[in-house]
């Protein structure tokens, strides 16, 4: 299966378990349309496999997602139709997130390095999120350009570290994630995989049939408290980051001036993180 893909490899690890790797690591697997395609037709794959029962995201190389590729024009071919107007992008990209979400079998992201704006997003969509202690899990475009586009942030990490995530823009170690509830357990980087494949594990065990009432049980329950409409009315925030006079001049600069990955490094130098790593 995974010699169709071009951006991603699967694998079967263990007995029910299907094995989805972002394999761009020369980007730190920055999301372009093509990795998003894949992965998605991944996970539909598996979803719909009889013979798989839960499903595991990782990243290949040094970290798991930098987020999306600013290098690529994302506007083109996108994966799925979402209708136009303004915070398209936005729009698009939740209704992705949501996808995984109900999808009928578990989704595990397994996130070691950076875990990054996209790449955030991608493990808040996922049901169970198991990190390295040398994670970094951030959201720096919230410093120049707008607020994110799928805001997760206070529904799975509470209101003060979710304001101290928003107003700083620094990223979480592994160990903080999983104090502020964002991820389940953090483990030391050589160890994460191992873990990883335990609890997945005890998850395939149960079958499928009764799995996906089970997940579905604690989805419907964030439905319930308004999880689906309040990430679906931030991307109207998000939007209007856009027309900010910050955020158009950054952007300017940076089709004016440097290379994205130097102007980002400007950005982030006061900070002395991220670009600057």
């Amino acid at each position: 299966m995974s010699d169709t893909y071009t951006t991603i490899e699967v694998d079967r690890p263990a007995e029910h378990i299907c094995r989805i790797t972002l394999n761009r690591p020369e980007k730190r697997n920055a999301m372009n349309n093509t990795l998003r395609s894949e992965l998605f037709d991944a996970l539909y794959a598996a979803d719909q496999d009889e013979h798989v029962r839960v499903s595991i995201v990782r990243g290949a190389g040094p970290a798991f997602c930098s987020g999306y590729d600013l290098g690529e024009d994302l506007s083109e071919d996108q994966p799925w139709r979402t209708a136009g107007g303004e915070g398209q992008w936005a729009r698009h990209v939740v209704d992705g997130w949501f996808q995984i979400w109900d999808l009928k079998k578990p989704v595990i992201a397994q996130v070691h390095g950076y875990c990054l704006a996209g790449g955030s997003e991608l493990a808040a969509a996922c049901d169970l999120l198991y990190v390295a202690d040398t994670a970094q899990i951030g959201y720096p475009a919230i410093r120049s350009m707008s607020s994110p586009d799928m805001q997760y942030q206070p529904w799975m990490m509470g209101m003060r570290a979710a304001m101290e995530f928003m107003l700083t823009g620094d990223a979480l170690s592994g160990p903080d994630a999983v104090a502020c509830g964002f991820a389940n357990r953090c483990y030391a980087e050589a160890e994460l995989e191992d873990e990883v494949l335990k609890i997945v594990g005890r998850i395939a065990q149960i079958p499928s049939d009764l799995q996906h009432l089970n997940k579905r049980t604690v989805h419907r329950a964030m439905d319930i408290m308004g999880i689906r409409a309040g990430i679906r009315a931030g991307t109207d925030v998000h939007a209007l980051g856009w027309y900010q006079n910050s955020s158009q001049d950054f952007m300017k600069g940076m089709r004016d001036g440097p290379r994205v990955k130097d102007a980002l490094r400007q950005r982030d130098g006061k900070f002395g993180d991220y670009g600057e790593g």
